[in-house]
């Protein structure tokens, strides 16, 4: 039999013995529930977390199977939330790509010349106005520089511009001249921008406006202005200038009617006249500066006029002449005597700068100027006269300025005719270019409205008919001498008075006396009295078919291109030949008249 204490220790041993099988097998259950919840994938779950008598009555299958639950309930959950995000960046994706279509088909079809180009001026990106206005094929322009499409006067600016951008300052509004691949220019301005990434300019975009035809309109608009400026000045002189060159040169040629003899007398003579002729050539250029210097326009077929100016001026010159007028060129509303000046000065222009000799075409046909043209003409049928000759060519840096007052290239040229030609086209409705290269010539070209008309006949006097009073009104005592005996010398039986007012009293008592006059000679300004605008009105309230000449060395007033609507049915300008006087009055008297012209109006 055991004592106590024996039994005591044979417990504690087995308590010991106990304790650590039950401590084994504590440790056994948590590493295979642990294994449990790895293998199922829960993490949020530990068997650590359980006290011993917690874990022996723990059921892991139930525990795992419920967090298991759990656990596919935030799959689907977390599932649910990916496939709306997934959706929302679909649509966002899809927003993003039709937004840059819609961006990139903008910027293909805006009418701005869009560019992007690197920091050295490399084309990265052109749009399609670039290639239609400069005349290029898709591809053609990507990796060239753009200093290759701009002309020299333009590739400083350009290269300034880009450098302000790439060194992060704005570079503000830009002009440039591209030269496109037909080697026209084209002109177009705008702004540059950067595109900059770790504060480093990685492209330069440029969106460009073509000015090409406005800034064309602006020069025309800036050549206006000067003719207008330089007319104030010319009108005021030519007015008292021709009325001293009608005396001067009316008196010449009736001293050369009245000596028949003395051959030396009358080459002095002639002469004399054919200074005042130039004088007056001179003056006229000055008038066409002037509001005074419209035009009187009549339908006139511009073949003939092109044949004989071509013909007179090359007289004696070895340079050759071509023609190129088709048999149905339609007529034109011209002044012929201004648009004979216009085709002289340009085939003396051209005969001059052929000093070896070459070949002068002058060609005509018509062509139509429509909406958006950017010649400065309104839209409408026109007849274009091209003149070109073989010579020496302008100067690329002088093309621009040669309509410009004063300005020439001859070392004794007075820089008026081009001036002149621009400005009479201007009167006429129509305008004037020019193309040049050097070394190979110059190409003017006219265009003159077609005219509504037909070309008109005039019948010729009978000389029974030669016996007529005519009336002449002018304050200058030396014109209406010379007027006088123009007329006495042409046959016609002539009377002078000096104001309008004079004349409507006239012309009243020759009515009463049964004698009255076939025609009246009327200047259109009398300083301090009546003049012919107011006493045409008058005598029409007299005689509504009385026959009136107007007649004036310069006039701001629209009666002298547009006489017929204003009372008269002629108009002379002074100074004027007996002749010229002569072919007036008798179509006036024998063609009806209307809007018959002599001289230069």
């Amino acid at each position: 039999m055991t004592s106590p204490v024996e039994e005591n220790e044979r417990l504690r041993r087995e308590n010991l013995r106990l304790a650590g099988e039950r401590a084994v097998f504590i440790r056994y259950i948590r590493e295979k529930v642990n294994e449990l919840l790895v293998l199922l994938k829960c993490p949020t779950m530990n068997a650590d977390n359980l006290g011993d008598i917690e874990l022996i009555g723990y059921d892991p299958i139930g525990t795992i199977a419920v967090s298991f639950s759990r656990v596919l309930d935030n799959l689907k959950e977390t599932n649910d939330r990916l496939v709306r995000e997934i959706s929302d960046r679909a649509q966002v994706e899809a927003a993003l790509t039709e937004s840059e279509d819609r961006l990139r088909d903008f910027i293909e079809n805006a009418v701005e010349l869009i560019l992007s180009v690197s920091p050295d001026g490399r084309i990265e990106y052109a749009n399609r106005a670039v290639l239609t206005t400069l005349s290029f094929a898709p591809g053609e322009v990507e990796g060239r520089s753009l200093y290759s499409i701009v002309t020299s006067g333009s590739e400083r600016g350009c290269r300034k511009a880009i450098g302000h951008v790439t060194a992060g300052r704005k570079a503000g509004r830009i002009e440039v001249e591209f030269r496109d691949n037909r080697g026209s220019s084209v002109l177009a301005e705008g702004t540059a921008t950067g595109r900059f990434e770790d504060d480093r300019c990685v492209s330069v975009r440029m969106i460009l406006h073509d000015v090409t035809a406005r800034k064309k309109y602006e020069e025309e608009l800036q050549k206006a202005e000067k003719l207008e400026s330089i007319g104030i000045l010319a009108g005021g002189i030519a007015h008292d200038f021709n009325n001293l060159l009608t005396g001067i040169l009316g008196n010449l040629s009736i001293a050369r009617i009245r000596t028949t003899g003395a051959a030396d007398v009358q080459q002095n003579l002639s002469k004399a006249e054919k200074a005042c002729l130039r004088a007056r050539d001179l003056t006229q250029q000055m008038l066409i500066f002037s509001k005074g210097g419209a035009p009187v326009r009549k339908a006139t077929s511009i073949a003939d006029i092109l044949r004989e100016s071509a013909e007179f001026s090359l007289r004696g010159s070895n340079v050759r002449c071509e023609f190129g007028l088709p048999d149905d060129l339609p007529p034109v509303d011209i002044d012929e005597g201004q648009i004979a000046q216009v085709l002289n000065n340009l085939i003396i222009n051209a005969d001059q700068a052929m000093p070896d000799g070459g070949t002068l075409r002058v060609e005509a046909r018509t062509a139509e100027v429509g909406q958006g043209d950017p010649l400065p003409i309104r839209p409408g049928r026109y007849v274009r006269v091209t003149v070109s000759d073989t010579g020496i060519g302008i100067p690329e840096e002088a093309l621009p300025r040669i309509f410009d007052p004063f300005y020439t290239t001859k070392e004794k040229g007075s820089g008026l005719g081009l001036t002149t030609a621009y400005s009479i086209l201007r009167h006429h409705d129509g305008v004037i270019t020019a193309d040049s290269e050097p070394g190979k010539g110059t190409t003017f070209f006219l265009y003159l409205p077609v005219s509504k008309g037909a070309v008109p006949r005039h019948a010729k006097p009978a000389e029974e008919s030669r016996k007529r009073r005519v009336l002449v009104m002018d304050d200058e005592e030396m014109v209406r001498e010379v007027a006088l005996d123009f007329l006495g010398h042409l046959g016609y039986e002539g009377e002078a008075v000096v104001s309008g007012e004079e004349a409507v009293v006239a012309y009243r008592g020759a009515r009463e006396a049964g004698r009255p006059y076939s025609a009246v000679i009327m200047d259109l300004t009398i300083p301090g009295g009546m003049g012919g605008k107011e006493a045409v009105l008058r005598l029409r309230d007299l005689d509504p078919h009385v026959r009136a000449i107007v007649s004036s060395g310069y006039s701001n007033d629209p009666v002298m291109s547009d006489p017929e609507k204003f009372g008269f049915r002629g108009v002379i300008a002074k100074p004027y030949r007996m002749r010229e006087l002569g072919e007036v009055i008798d179509q006036v008297l024998f063609d009806g008249g209307a809007g018959v012209r002599s001289g230069s109006a």
